[in-house]
């Protein structure tokens, strides 16, 4: 049976900047499917919220608050999974953001701090993980990265560029791990997460970024998580180094920041 090859069962799986949003819908999806998770993020009362979710669906979850972007806490993820549950088979890397900020703003520190905090933590992550996945069954990492890393909007040039690299790392990243732990990202058009507050409570601007969808909406969460669990189950079993987009169709940011010409 096809739906028998998105079971997660008696797999073990880490989710980072699980408290709320994307990384929040991911975890449970991913408990949905049989898999017990790690979940982290700063915020202990946002992932205590989350496990107890999680074992709602009859699935266990230990959680791990800090600041991930301290490499050595991040990395610790993938030994925390494999004492609690005896093995480690998903990676869901959902760390990341940066703020849109106009090109004189942009530090180099902020690009180097964007850099660090969106793809160095996954790495360091992945390095800590894929010995534990090979010492078992093979696994799957998942980066979690944005449409913006493949078009061009003023203000994105942090984000933008870093996750462009998050996605290149996709790429390489599954080359280096054939054939035993596959390695894909999805690329996240605009989602109804924390991060667009500011637009989901102005309607005006959530009616410019919904015109600016073919979909003509915003993301749930959850349709993000069904990309997610897709691509870390076996349904995904043929695939590696692919960037699923789960976007809306949207070929071009879907909100003008108005920054004038220089």
């Amino acid at each position: 049976m096809v739906l028998e090859r998105f079971s997660l069962n008696g797999r073990a799986a880490v989710v980072t900047g699980a408290g709320r949003g994307i990384g929040a819908a991911s975890a449970l999806a991913l408990a949905e499917a049989g898999a017990d998770v790690v979940i982290a993020a700063r915020t202990e009362s946002q992932l205590a919220e989350v496990a107890e979710q999680v074992g709602a669906l009859g699935r266990r979850a230990v959680t791990v608050s800090g600041d991930l972007s301290k490499l050595d806490i991040i990395a610790s993820l993938a030994t925390t999974a494999v004492d609690a549950f005896g093995r480690l088979d998903v990676v869901v890397n959902n760390l990341g953001g940066a703020m849109p900020l106009p090109f004189f703003d942009t530090s180099p520190k902020f690009l180097e701090d964007a850099f660090r905090f969106n793809v160095t933590t996954a790495h360091a992550l992945n390095l800590a993980a894929v010995p534990h996945m090979l010492a078992g069954d093979g696994g799957a990492i998942v980066n979690i990265a944005s449409a913006m890393g493949r078009m061009a909007g003023r203000g994105f040039l942090a984000y933008g560029t870093v996750k462009a690299a998050l996605l290149h790392y996709t790429h390489l990243a599954a080359r280096d791990l054939a054939p035993r732990v596959r390695v894909n990202a999805v690329a996240v058009g605009s989602t109804a997460t924390s991060a667009l507050d500011i637009v989901l409570t102005d309607d005006a601007l959530r009616a410019e970024m919904e015109a600016a969808t073919p979909l003509r909406r915003i993301a749930d969460p959850e349709e993000i998580a069904a990309a997610v669990l897709y691509l870390a189950s076996p349904a995904s079993s043929f695939v590696t180094g692919k960037v699923l987009e789960a976007d809306g169709g949207t070929d071009a940011p879907t909100l003008d920041f108005g920054l004038p010409d220089l």
